[in-house]
């Protein structure tokens, strides 16, 4: 697996603990410029021979380039077959109770290079607004029609198999080999999204992650349009409004969990209970 992290100590070792715990063999983590605990819980976990630590230093959060570097690495320095190009916030959850991902990887068809999964975000509902609990404890209510924040359907991501001249898309919504795109089949996956878990870990994301966007010349400025919209709404100051219209009122969440829109699902929370401190103890 891949990950792109910026200042995630509130998910990252469950993150790494239940994608680890799950038969993924190795991370790759770029950390760019990390100003809170995560540079620590990556050092733990590449003391215990899991994670292999990238610093990048340049603030215009070029994700293709890096994802793709790490993607490359995966497949040249480490033998992947398959690589999983995730975010901090994203667990890919296998459907069928009881299997790994690593199970899951394996039954996919030889003549598929890639394979494509859904997401549903799970958002703050009313009751979880002042709660100081760990995110998988409180975010427990899954978004069943998800949308980012401009109203349009959230995009799955795609994981590949390992190539050495693979390109990663930005967002990692897709892959290419050799300019072509490559076709992807489905598996019986699907990635539980935790984009928002409080209003602060929100804010430093838009204004560290906007800003980055904001300084890149390269890219067009259609890409990266969710950040750069939330972006201006922080400089404008009504990123507060946007927090709230993001998660759902106490009458929209009564309507939804009626409506069958929100889901109960603890199936996160019960496993991390159940593999709280794994990857360590295995590594000890």
């Amino acid at each position: 697996m891949t990950l792109l992290v910026r200042d995630e100590e509130d998910i990252l070792q469950e993150n790494l603990d239940f994608h680890l715990s799950q038969g993924v063999d190795f991370i790759i983590v770029t950390d760019n410029l990390s100003n809170d605990g995560t540079p620590g819980i990556l050092e733990k976990y590449q003391r215990s021979g899991y994670v292999r630590i990238i610093n990048e230093s340049n603030d215009d959060y070029m994700q293709r380039v890096w994802v793709t570097k790490m993607a490359r690495l995966a497949a040249t320095e480490y033998g992947a077959d398959w690589v999983i190009n995730s975010d901090a916030d994203e667990f890919w959850f296998p459907q069928v109770a009881g299997e790994t991902l690593k199970n899951v990887f394996a039954q996919i068809p030889d003549s598929a290079a890639a394979v494509i999964v859904g997401r549903d975000n799970f958002p703050i509902v009313p009751t979880e607004l002042e709660d100081a609990s760990p995110f998988f404890e409180r975010l427990t209510w899954r978004d069943t029609k998800s949308v980012q924040s401009l109203g349009l359907p959230l995009l799955p991501k795609v994981a590949h198999r390992g190539a050495a001249n693979i390109e990663v898309s930005q967002g990692n919504h897709s892959v290419q080999l050799r300019g072509a795109l490559l076709d992807c089949c489905t598996a019986p996956l699907s990635i539980l999204h935790f984009p928002i878990r409080s209003y602060a870990q929100f804010k430093n994301k838009i204004q560290l992650g906007g800003a980055a966007y904001s300084r890149n010349s390269t890219l067009k400025p259609t890409v990266g349009a969710t950040w750069r919209a939330l972006y201006k709404s922080l400089l404008d100051g009504k990123l507060p409004e946007e927090f709230c219209r993001m998660n759902p009122s106490a009458q929209e969440f009564k309507e939804q969990v009626t409506s069958g829109r929100l889901q109960h699902d603890v199936r996160l929370r019960d496993f991390l209970r159940r593999i709280k401190g794994f990857t360590l103890r295995r590594g000890s």
